[in-house]
């Protein structure tokens, strides 16, 4: 017997709609002013746990947390509005169509991508979320010195994540001369990383950071 899905929000509700970020902005989302706005956006934020470290951790961020999927948005809605986090936003969309028409250029200071779906049947790859193409998008709206991370337990999607970032000159290895690593101190685990790494799998991390107009 499935357990009924709970739609009600216990406290403040974090989330915000596509139409109301398109028209708002996301300094008045975020009730801040626009030179203290530090936009930090977690791309398929999944059951929370990273998103939710990294907001706690630092009050005076912004945090958009985007997910595709209604049940994990409103599980997250419910329990943010338990909580005293009061910096975190939580948006219903698409990671590219969010990318692509809510977030101006130089305006994020960081990126997470954590555990994309891998598509690992040749013929779903192409839905894949990670390519060339994001990856410029991603890098075009970072600010410089921004950061980028990206992880992955699936060793094929790791190589076209590399080949990505290695091929966008907006970009450099923050983990360099190394591609990539598999264990990064400090960084939060999410729920799906342990799982993974309890059955042996290798998790790939990989960091990199907005060149400023001078290439460094």
């Amino acid at each position: 017997m499935t357990r009924a899905l709970k739609h009600d929000i216990p406290g403040p509700d974090w989330r915000v709609g596509f139409e109301e970020a398109e028209e708002k902005g996301w300094p008045a989302v975020f009730g801040r002013e626009p030179g203290a706005l530090r936009l930090c956006v977690d791309l398929g934020f999944g059951r929370g746990e990273f998103l939710w470290h990294l907001a706690e951790s630092d009050p005076a961020g912004s945090y958009l947390g985007v997910e595709y999927s209604f049940k994990r948005v409103l599980k997250m809605a419910r329990r943010l509005a338990r909580s005293e986090v009061r910096n975190v936003r939580l948006l219903e969309a698409r990671a590219e169509r969010v990318v692509a028409e809510l977030l101006p250029p130089a305006s994020v200071r960081a990126f997470s991508v954590n555990f994309p779906d891998p598509w690992p049947k040749k013929r779903h790859r192409k839905r894949r979320l990670v390519t060339p193409a994001f990856v410029r998008r991603l890098a075009e709206r970072l600010e410089p010195g921004g950061g980028l991370e990206l992880a992955t337990d699936h060793a094929g999607y790791a190589e076209e994540m590399e080949a990505a970032l290695v091929g966008e000159p907006l970009l450099a290895n923050a983990f360099a001369p190394e591609p990539f690593r598999t264990e990064v101190p400090g960084r939060p685990p999410t729920a799906y990383e342990r799982e993974w790494r309890a059955e042996g799998r290798t998790c790939r991390f990989f960091r990199y950071r907005r060149l400023d107009g001078s290439g460094r």
